[in-house]
């Protein structure tokens, strides 16, 4: 039977065998709608796999010694100085803050109030793909999109927006699922449907003509990419999606995360790619460091970093990162987007005021650098970012005119990761072990975005955390007093902190259970022999009902 004859199939969880159907389902998993994912699914979930297969071969290659380095056969694209990516569309003018957070419908109204100028509706990192957040987001989009959203909290708190005109609300860009992720509750046949697919494919249907005619567009934030051709797929789909709903060609935009290493190498071919849907790049600082970690992990002693709040903005490495991000986006045309302040504000007055002096010295310099804005993780810090990109832009909307002629940066800038320096304690290796298992216990109980220890945590920072255990086990790291890292020294910590956070949860057996299962996936994922290329993808196989 080919893919197109192929039914579409929805799988309900079921709990004590009863399916467990989303709230308001059937509005979003139209007929119409799901023909729509099932064409889509068909034409593009092939060259999805494709690619897939490149990044495992790629990855070898760097196993064997094949570094990354600017491409030759693009070597035409980067030196051509006449292309440009599309105008600056809609409500992306401006985007000197943007507020990052879940679509679940409390934090969706708590965004779009926040004041920032752009809201990440991210169904990504921030995100679990329980049924219910998948389907629950999608419901929570559509009627903010219309105004029409409201929140009563079961502490009888109401929320709803301070104002339901489209235009008056920050702008919508919404972030899907990676490319390795897939949806086991929709099927095309027996081939589970591609996340990333399911979520643009369902926003895009319901929604998109409802953001033209309200002055706004389809926007998107693109995740985890790791080279050009991976761009160029997302380009064929908006341009499909465009012609099958009969929209202007060119109305999407897109703004890509550079948060891969190997993305790194190819920013400029990225843009061209998506020329005609370009909107920007984003400096994705914690998933790159997490993938400089990843695609090294065993390549020596020499790739080994110390602990991650040693890995900061300012260390060679990422100051070229993050002024090559600048340099290629507004050559092109594009905004150029910042890293997040993850800072979570508390009652203690002190640790507020040391973290926004961190918070402010961080933007101080991206705006500098001529950054067009950078993200939050919480409605708290939307004025000290505002203000700070404000004094630079000085009343202009953006920087784009700040060429940075002045920036060159090598291969051997974008790989220096020797040049990182600072240690490993015990109180470090506890600090990651214990952000892990926080953060896992959370994703496990469909929270993907939780404050530990007043940061926003989310599956990018939970990735440095596993991995960087991890990469130390594995490379017989020594820690500041001399001690080995081992497994056996991992586990007991692992052990010690399970137990800790099960003393919080005294009483409340369906945490404990996640714990128990939080620690075991942790187990899994950061002590084991093999090493999940995303730690969600077990969590989502085995989880996940």
């Amino acid at each position: 039977m080919s893919p197109e004859t192929q039914p579409i199939r929805i799988l309900h969880p079921q709990i004590d065998g009863v399916e467990q159907i989303p709230e308001r389902c059937d509005e979003v998993l139209t007929p119409e709608a799901l023909d729509f994912l099932k064409r889509l699914h068909v034409r593009f979930s092939g060259r999805r796999a494709e690619l897939l297969r490149f990044r495992h071969d790629r990855r070898k290659r760097l196993v064997n010694g094949s570094l990354p380095k600017f491409l030759v056969e693009t070597a035409d694209i980067r030196n051509d100085p006449g292309w440009r990516v599309a105008p600056l569309a809609p409500g992306l003018e401006d985007r000197r803050v943007e507020i990052t957070g879940p679509t679940e419908r409390k934090m969706t109204i708590n965004a779009l109030n926040s004041g920032a100028k752009v809201w990440l509706a991210d169904m990504e990192d921030a995100n679990t793909p329980h049924w219910e957040n998948v389907i629950g987001g999608q419901v929570n989009l559509y009627d903010a999109i219309r105004g029409s959203i409201s929140f009563d909290s079961p502490e009888g708190k109401h929320y709803e927006l301070k104002n339901s005109k489209l235009t008056d609300n920050p702008t919508i860009v919404m972030r899907p699922r990676g490319w390795h992720l897939t949806e086991k509750h929709i099927k095309v046949g027996r081939e589970p449907m591609v996340g990333a697919l399911v979520d643009f494919g369902l926003y895009f249907f319901h929604n998109a003509k409802a953001l033209i005619d309200g002055g706004r567009g389809p926007y998107f934030y693109l995740p985890k990419l790791e080279n050009h051709h991976e761009a160029r797929l997302w380009h064929d789909i908006f341009a499909y999606a465009e012609e099958y709903l009969d929209i202007e060609r060119g109305t999407i935009r897109a703004t890509v995360l550079i948060e891969t290493i190997l993305a790194a190498f190819e920013m400029e071919e990225i843009l061209y790619e998506l020329r005609e849907y370009s909107s920007g790049l984003n400096a994705g600082r914690w998933d790159y460091i997490f993938s400089i970690i990843k695609k090294f992990r065993d390549s020596g002693s020499k790739w080994v970093l110390p602990d991650r709040h040693f890995i900061s903005m300012k260390t060679p490495p990422l100051r070229a990162y993050a002024q090559l991000v600048v340099k290629t986006a507004h050559k092109r045309g594009a905004s150029a987007m910042g890293g997040m302040a993850a800072f979570i504000p508390s009652r203690d007055e002190a640790v507020n005021a040391r973290a926004f002096e961190q918070v402010t010295a961080d933007k101080e310099q991206e705006a500098r650098d001529g950054f067009d804005g950078a993200w939050v993780a919480h409605p708290g810090m939307v004025d000290l970012v505002y203000g700070i990109f404000e004094r630079e832009l000085n009343g202009a909307p953006n920087q784009l005119d700040k060429q940075r002629d002045d920036v060159s940066v090598t291969a051997a800038d974008l790989l220096n990761v020797r040049s990182i320096e600072g240690d490993i304690s015990e109180a470090d290796l506890r600090t990651n072990i214990s952000i892990g298992l926080r953060y896992l216990e959370a994703w496990i109980g469909g929270n993907g975005a939780v404050a530990i220890y007043n940061l926003m945590e989310d599956a990018a920072t939970a990735e440095i955390s596993r991995s960087q255990v991890w990469q130390w086990i594995h490379n017989g790291t020594l820690l500041a007093d001399g001690r080995k890292i081992t497994r056996e020294l991992a586990k007991q910590i692992t052990d010690v902190e399970a137990a800790r956070i099960a003393g919080e949860a005294s009483g409340d057996a369906e945490r404990h259970a996640r714990i128990i299962q939080a620690r075991d996936m942790f187990e899994e994922v950061a002590l084991e022999e093999s090493f999940p290329t995303f730690l969600t993808l077990p969590l989502y196989a085995n989880i996940v009902p």
